[in-house]
């Protein structure tokens, strides 16, 4: 007697929802992966700048937040790194390690991962449903009854519930299905932008938009350091973005949700530390004594920022000689150059962000199997759960390992 197939419906298309339906497919489950856009994938295009920086060597508990950071281990150990890269060469993706521990397709292609996933998808006789915009899950007796937005319904025994946060809803992750969620028992916790530009006081930032330099960013409140990073750092026309910003952006995004005042702490030139660069001005200055105090900058730091840097240091008139500085005028302009300081106003909003924080509370959800502990045979995966990580290829690594374990528990 051959036992009857379950059927696992699959909301969301994107790569825990796929990661969860090749591996509930290849455990011997009926699935139907259900994609409101007309195709599936489409954040999956978009990261990395179009190379997809599927996952990261340095992948580990740290990288992650949440209201409960510690939720996401036996998760990782199920499926961590090295079972994604095996996963990946295995369909015909060979990695590349680059800068931070970041990893590519050897391609520098996103298409590449989405169509290797797509082939596989296909093999293992996933039912791929697009357009299919589902407005609410039900649970009678032992069956889950899907409505779409035309009305119409599906039914299936087990629901995985991986239609993302509300970071890019272009992508189609508009945040929608948290109220889903909601109706079936589940506490959602604050969502607000990660991993997103940061809005900054300060009305110069139009004369220096588009300038970029190298140094340090630090997320500053009640005078304690909170966050910080290093790389390229580029002012904007609303304040400040670039990689290191994308990392420590969090924690300004959550203290502005609790109405906190925050600081965002430059350091423009972070390659000396204070003594250095005190004893490095006062050279330049005494060989230069008859030049501007602007000029006395020009080859140390970008031209367009000299102004504002020296107006932010309070000088009215940059075109003082520099015989004429006095020892405190000099450490003001120390002191900017390695310890600016802008009120944060906010961040970009969603359409900027790159994850969510916030989400559906792991406290309701089995680490071990990614099943609820409301609903039995409602599973969840990826982004719309309560994890966010660091910018690099963590935040697609959760989305493999959740929806690995979702996929495999949903089956067995």
């Amino acid at each position: 007697m051959t036992s009857i197939k379950k059927r696992i419906l699959i909301i969301g298309g994107g790569a825990s929802g796929i990661l969860a339906a090749i591996t509930a497919a290849r455990n011997g489950a009926e699935v139907i992966l259900l994609e409101r856009n007309p195709r599936i994938g489409k954040k999956l295009l978009a990261t990395g700048n179009g190379r997809c920086n599927y996952t990261n060597v340095n992948v580990d508990v740290s990288c992650y937040h949440g209201h409960h950071p510690h939720f996401v281990k036996g998760v990782l150990g199920a499926f961590g790194v090295q079972e994604t890269l095996d996963f990946f060469e295995q369909l015909g993706i060979v990695p590349k390690i680059e800068e931070f521990g970041k990893i590519f397709p050897m391609s520098g292609q996103a298409s590449s991962i989405l169509d290797v996933l797509m082939y596989e998808l296909n093999e293992a006789g996933v039912s791929i449903v697009c357009n299919a915009y589902v407005r609410s899950i039900r649970k009678e007796k032992n069956r889950f009854i899907l409505t779409f937005e035309d009305d119409t319904e599906i039914t299936g025994d087990i629901v995985i519930l991986a239609a993302g946060g509300k970071a890019l809803p272009s992508s189609g992750s508009d945040g929608s299905s948290y109220s889903m969620a909601r109706e079936l028992g589940h506490t959602i916790t604050e969502l607000f932008p990660a991993l997103v530009q940061l809005k900054l006081e300060g009305g110069f930032f139009r004369q220096i938009e588009g300038v970029k330099f190298f140094g340090t960013a630090e997320i500053i409140h009640k005078g304690k350091m909170l966050a910080r990073n290093s790389g390229d750092i580029l002012f904007a026309n609303y304040g400040v973005s670039g990689p290191p910003i994308l990392q420590i952006s969090r924690e300004a995004g959550k203290l502005l949700q609790e109405h906190q005042e925050v600081f965002l702490r430059l350091t423009i030139l972070d390659s000396m530390n204070r003594e250095e660069l005190r004893n490095l001005l006062i050279k330049r200055f005494n060989f230069m004594p008859q030049k501007t105090i602007a000029f006395s900058l020009v080859g140390l730091v970008n031209k367009r920022l000299i102004p504002v840097i020296l107006k932010e240091a309070g000088f009215t008139d940059i075109k003082r000689s520099v015989a004429s500085l006095n020892v405190q005028e000099r450490e003001k302009i120390l002191e900017v150059l390695q310890d600016w300081r802008f009120l944060i106003r906010g961040t970009k909003s969603w359409p900027s962000a790159q994850v969510t924080a916030g989400g559906i509370d792991t406290k309701k959800i089995n680490p071990e199997t990614m099943e609820s502990r409301i609903v039995k045979g409602l599973y969840f995966a990826g982004e719309i759960i309560d994890v966010d990580g660091l910018c690099g290829g963590f935040n697609l690594q959760w989305a493999w390992s959740s929806g690995y374990v979702a996929g495999k528990n949903a089956a067995i």
